[in-house]
């Protein structure tokens, strides 16, 4: 699929000799975005986001530029929990928000809260969120899934506490894979609770779980501070998985279809700056760490933004798989199997008790229509082909979009009553 989103040279050298040889600036290519009939409705967009390393796109598109570039001013506001977003989001305080997937879904199709028409604008970025466990864990000789399956089925069941950021959020379906991977039952064997990003290393710290799985920089920030150690990536369980989205309600979208694009065109665009180089992703390091995004040391942020890992027991590698914000577009691409394969894991596990419309429900969320003119505007980026892609997951099955009822009841460990 990489080759379907190859920058179109050619096209960039056309354009270039049309101009008589003149270098393509941003403000020569896409300044017909920003007036007439195609002008943003909105001149300020007030986007909420939580402070975590993958709200990246957000603060380079405000403070680099790229929301002037195309006709809007980004508003950001730091929100204190993902419950909080939601209800700002929905209420009309936020126009768009940095959001996880599964807690888009759940909003559309009710179990998140009452049912709202939801629309997910893009994809942010994929990997780059990890699953801690406790030095506590670690002193009873858990350093992976199954001598933590061997602890837990020595022990009373929901003896052991695990943390997630949303019921039906990103790091809850992380979690439950991988433990469900390893054996272990995360309905009926542990115990969950939800805990908001910036109170995890907190509440480890003080004995409320022993295991948590949330994005970065707090699986950093626990090896740092000798509570917790990384067992496994977000990558590990699902290579190139989607994570945070960039959500708002269907009626926004219809109301400021001009707008929509253009604020998708500003994260695309900073998307790609951000991985334009080593140097970029370190400066992005640098602008995520002050006060107003995640108040946190840039050292946290750092190396895992550069895929360089450490678990905090001894193991460092370089990511195949690091926090990509945009791989020549495919990245931001609201793929619709994507979207699918919450649907089958919120089945699996009870959170839906009938079969849902799988595909029906992914076309009408994920809006490619608007991507497409985004991408149009950013330029330099194809369309995939198709709007499903194939991805294998760390137990071996292959997620394709083709067969989604029968992939969610394919599963040995599901919630009883489902």
């Amino acid at each position: 699929m990489g080759d379907a989103f190859s920058l179109s040279r050619r096209r960039l050298l056309q354009a270039g000799a049309a101009l008589g040889g003149a270098m393509l600036l941003p403000g020569l290519m896409h300044s017909a975005w920003a007036a007439g009939s195609d002008k943003p409705e909105l001149e300020a967009v007030r986007v909420g986001f939580i402070p975590l390393t993958d709200c990246a796109p957000l603060a380079i598109a405000s403070l680099k530029g790229f929301d002037k570039k195309y006709g809007i001013t980004l508003v950001p506001s730091k929100e204190a929990s993902w419950a909080a977003v939601r209800d700002k989001l929905v209420n009309g305080e936020l126009d768009a928000a940095h959001i996880l997937y599964g807690l888009l879904y759940g909003l559309e199709l009710g179990i998140a809260s009452k049912p709202q028409a939801m629309a997910n604008l893009m994809t942010l970025n994929r990997n780059g969120q990890a699953i801690t466990l406790s030095a506590e864990l670690q002193e009873k000789g858990v350093t992976d899934l199954p001598a933590l399956k061997k602890l837990i089925g020595q022990s009373a069941p929901g003896a052991y506490t695990f943390a997630h950021t949303f019921p039906t959020g990103t790091h809850a379906m992380w979690l439950y894979y991988w433990l469900a991977s390893g054996g272990i039952h995360p309905f009926d064997d542990v115990r969950t609770v939800v805990v908001p990003p910036p109170q995890m290393v907190m509440n480890m710290r003080i004995g409320n779980m022993v295991g948590f799985c949330v994005g970065e920089p707090w699986n950093a920030r626990a090896i740092n501070d000798r509570i917790g150690f990384t067992a496994a990536t977000t990558q590990d369980i699902w290579p190139e998985h989607p994570e945070k989205v960039l959500g708002t309600r269907r009626e926004w979208v219809e109301q400021n279809p001009n707008t929509s694009r253009a604020l998708v065109a500003a994260l695309i665009d900073a998307a790609r700056w951000i991985e334009a180089s080593a140097e970029n992703k370190r400066e992005t390091a640098q602008i995520l760490s002050r006060r107003g995004w995640l108040n946190t040391k840039e050292q946290y942020l750092t190396g895992r933004m550069l895929g360089e890992y450490d678990n905090g027991i001894g193991r460092r590698w370089q990511d195949a798989h690091p926090m990509r914000f945009y791989a020549e577009g495919e990245v931001t691409f609201p793929w619709i199997s994507d979207g699918m394969w919450f649907l089958t894991q919120f089945r699996r596990w009870g959170l839906l008790k009938t079969e849902p419309d799988y595909r029906a429900i992914a076309q009408r969320i994920n809006r490619t229509d608007i991507w497409k003119d985004a991408a149009q505007a950013v330029g330099g980026i194809t369309p995939p082909s198709s709007l499903l892609r194939s991805s294998t997951l760390m137990d071996g099955t292959v997620w394709n979009g083709s067969d989604p009822e029968g992939y969610a009841r394919s599963f040995a460990i599901q919630r009883r009553g489902a």
